[in-house]
């Protein structure tokens, strides 16, 4: 079931989305695979540290992120990795991994992948590690107002 919170307000703004089930995955990739859905449409949320602020990086799950390219586009005087303990608590009805990209309704800044602003739909995680919600970006966009900017890289196998 995906996070009640999310799809209320989806509803409510009167977005129209899919909800896809898949077979329990933990990687992005292997999420992507599962759901047959491309790499670079699926986004991956890493919870990162702004200047001390807990945010969300999103990226294509086929990259990383460069974390002093996020700076740049953060504007900050550091960014780093957020540890599970750091973030755990503020999503009670996601699985730990699962968060969705709508930090809005979680009170953090969201920052998006310049790759993932250009494909006409994204997907990610709606809370388990056996959901995603798949949308317009452009929706996506309206409703989270992420800062957009070029901060990830292909990640190397």
């Amino acid at each position: 079931m995906p996070v009640r919170r999310l799809k209320e307000f989806l509803d409510n703004n009167n977005i129209k989305y899919v909800t896809i089930g898949h077979s329990q995955t933990f990687t992005a990739q292997e999420i992507a695979a599962s759901a047959h859905i491309p790499g670079k449409e699926l986004a991956k949320t890493v919870m990162v540290r702004v200047d001390g602020n807990m945010a969300m990086a999103v990226v294509p799950a086929s990259h990383k992120v460069d974390f002093s390219l996020l700076k740049g586009v953060a504007n900050a005087q550091k960014v780093d990795l957020a540890g599970e303990d750091a973030f755990r608590d503020r999503f009670p009805e996601c699985e730990i991994g699962a968060m969705p990209p709508f930090g809005n309704l979680y009170g953090m800044d969201v920052f998006v992948s310049e790759v993932l602003a250009q494909d006409e739909e994204i997907a990610f995680n709606a809370g388990s590690h056996t959901e995603l919600i798949r949308l317009k970006y452009k929706d996506f966009e309206r409703l989270v107002k992420p800062k957009i900017g070029r901060f990830s890289a292909t990640e190397t196998l």
